[in-house]
């Protein structure tokens, strides 16, 4: 298949995927606009990471198609799909550093696994990439040594440093500070713009992300609830569209994991 000639760069055609009898995905279609920061939004287990996998074809979908620019990553084989990760980025949640690598050795990893170039070039880019995010005089520190915040923002430059034209966040604002959270997502928007890339963002953090998204997804019950740009979004009439926007606790996201009655679970001690 030929590369995309469209505005989008991702695209998921009547996906479907789950775990045995569980469905995660149940027949979504969704396209991710070039150049654009896409949100993907929606309660704890809607399915939001499961995207990101399989984009990036740690999943294959069951039913579907999942498309990046334009070739089906699903029937792609071994070669190819490493091929296809090469123009990925992508920040696992908590920043995934790799705790015995100094800062500087953790961005150059993907220079080092991917390509053959050599040591003064790796480490012109390193440098690059860490003054991109604000960390270039923290290249000789180790993980363990930087702040929370500072170890996504090293994250960031590691899911960088090979100039993807795709990056993925995998809830990127977890655990931050107000400060830190509200760099982080700055620093999102900008490096979007500023490299001309395409950025997909998981996140549950409603306002920051609201900020910086051109587009809004929210899952719900394997299903797509509302798409749209972020004003579009708050305005939908749909109550559970409504109760994630609102923060809701009663509405058609229950607190309780479908399961057995109480009656069935107890018996008579329940009565």
């Amino acid at each position: 298949m030929t590369a995309s000639t469209d505005n989008s760069l991702v695209e998921l055609r009547n996906v479907t995927f789950g775990y045995g009898d569980r469905v995660i995905l149940d027949d979504i279609s969704l396209t991710v606009p070039r150049g654009k920061v896409t949100a993907l939004m929606g309660a704890s287990g809607g399915g939001k990471t499961t995207v990101l996998r399989l984009i990036g074809g740690q999943y294959r979908a069951q039913q579907g198609q999942v498309l990046f620019d334009g070739q089906d990553v699903t029937t792609m084989a071994h070669t190819q799909l490493y091929e296809a990760r090469r123009r990925m980025g992508m920040l696992f949640q908590f920043g995934a550093l790799f705790a015995d690598l100094s800062v500087f050795e953790n961005v150059a990893f993907p220079l080092r696994e991917h390509t053959d170039l050599s040591e003064e070039l790796i480490r012109h880019l390193v440098l690059m990439k860490l003054n991109a995010v604000g960390l270039r005089g923290a290249r000789d520190l180790m993980p363990s040594q930087v702040s929370g915040g500072m170890a996504r923002r090293v994250a960031l430059a590691r899911a960088i440093v090979l100039d993807p034209e795709l990056i993925m966040y995998d809830e990127p604002f977890a655990g931050l500070d107000p400060i830190s959270l509200g760099t982080a997502a700055q620093l999102i928007r900008r490096l979007n713009d500023s490299l001309g890339v395409t950025s997909i963002v998981v996140s549950h953090d409603l306002e920051e992300t609201f900020l910086i998204a051109d587009q809004v997804v929210i899952l719900a019950n394997g299903r797509i609830a509302a798409q749209g740009t972020p004003e579009e979004v708050k305005r939908s009439t749909d109550p559970l569209v409504q109760q994630f926007v609102q923060a809701q606790a009663e509405g058609p996201v229950q607190f309780h994991y479908p399961g057995p009655t109480v009656e069935q679970d107890f018996g008579e001690v329940a009565s």
